[in-house]
């Protein structure tokens, strides 16, 4: 498929209308070219409805994976789990690949999932698919993102693809992506986009453990928390969880910590993904010696009613960190 054909793309698909995919949609309303559509589709069809209702004959609701699929030449999908994404790709019904004459060698489909899931899965997902339907009618990429809500809403999100940089889809991917996100990244073959947000989240995850380590030790010797992120970020402490997220509210401006910890990358989200990140680096047997315990971690900060449904870097709390410093600590 060309670059030609992606910026005359008439009919695009979506699927999975939740925090992430919702604002991506809207992005994608905002930019392609004024005569194209978007068929959209989740199960939860409030979403669905209302977005249908904000951008009339723009965005048109479809019934099914399917329908969706019958409709449009490229299909992205956002969704929550692995599960989720086996269904829509493979379910024998109402899947993308339930019915194999939609797609043909003549006008082959485009599939991209940003969903974050194990590597395992989605190379299931290829093979299920080259073995289903017909030679050259698809071309099927992982493309998981980074950015959290507030990056979807602001189209700042990075692409990590799943392709090689010598790949003749990449010019259509970086065009279409770029309508959501800031950054595109092809990050090798098949799965690879994963493999690459998996590390990612995982080193994340531990930052986020061991920065909230660290600044509840430092604030507990007597030493401001905003002195201890400045001398973080001049020293070779420095990362971007310090700096623009810190956990300990009112240190950095804009970070969840600040406003009660909502918002942001929530705690299940950093559990599930740090999970799935243990797991790859088993199967590719790569050594963690932090893994156990991050994952611990994150699985007590989720099961605590203090902490369920926050953003992740409320590990913090979990930890034991003071919250209500000012007055107390630096003065």
């Amino acid at each position: 498929m060309s670059t030609t054909t992606a910026l005359e793309c008439k009919n695009l698909g979506f699927i999975g209308i939740g925090a992430m995919g919702r604002p991506m949609v809207e992005n994608l309303a905002h930019k392609l070219p004024t005569d194209a559509q978007i068929h959209i589709f989740d199960v939860l069809e409030q979403a669905v409805i209302e977005l249908c209702a904000q951008y009339p004959k723009r965005i048109l609701k479809a019934t099914s994976a399917r329908d969706v699929t019958e409709k449009s030449s490229i299909v992205l999908t956002m969704l929550p789990e692995s599960p989720h994404v086996r269904t829509v790709y493979l379910d024998p019904t109402d899947g993308i690949s339930s019915h194999p004459p939609l797609f043909t060698p003549s006008s082959p489909k485009l599939l991209i999932d940003s969903s974050t899931i194990d590597t395992a899965t989605h190379l299931s997902i290829k093979q299920h698919l080259t073995t289903t339907l017909p030679p050259s009618s698809f071309t099927f990429y992982d493309a998981p993102v980074s950015g959290g809500v507030p990056g979807a809403i602001n189209s700042t999100i990075a692409f990590f693809l799943g392709c090689a940089a010598t790949d003749p889809n990449l010019p259509l991917l970086t065009t279409l992506t770029s309508l959501m996100g800031k950054q595109i990244i092809p990050c090798g073959g098949a799965s690879l986009g994963l493999a690459a947000k998996l590390s990612n989240n995982y080193l994340s995850g531990v930052i986020a453990i061991a920065c909230s380590e660290a600044m509840n030790m430092g604030m507990r010797a007597g030493i401001d928390p905003r002195v201890l992120a400045d001398v973080y970020a001049a020293g070779t402490a420095q990362n971007a969880i310090c700096d623009r997220f810190n956990p300990v509210p009112g240190v950095r401006e804009g970070s969840p910590a600040n406003h009660g910890y909502r918002g942001g990358f929530r705690v299940q989200l950093m559990k599930k993904d740090f999970g799935l990140a243990v797991q790859m680096a088993e199967r590719v047997g790569a050594k963690l010696v932090l893994g156990e315990a991050g994952l611990k971690t994150y699985e007590g900060a989720s099961g605590d009613e203090r902490c369920e449904g926050l953003d992740s870097r409320v590990v913090y709390r979990y930890l034991g960190g003071e919250e209500e410093w000012e007055g107390k600590i630096g003065e």
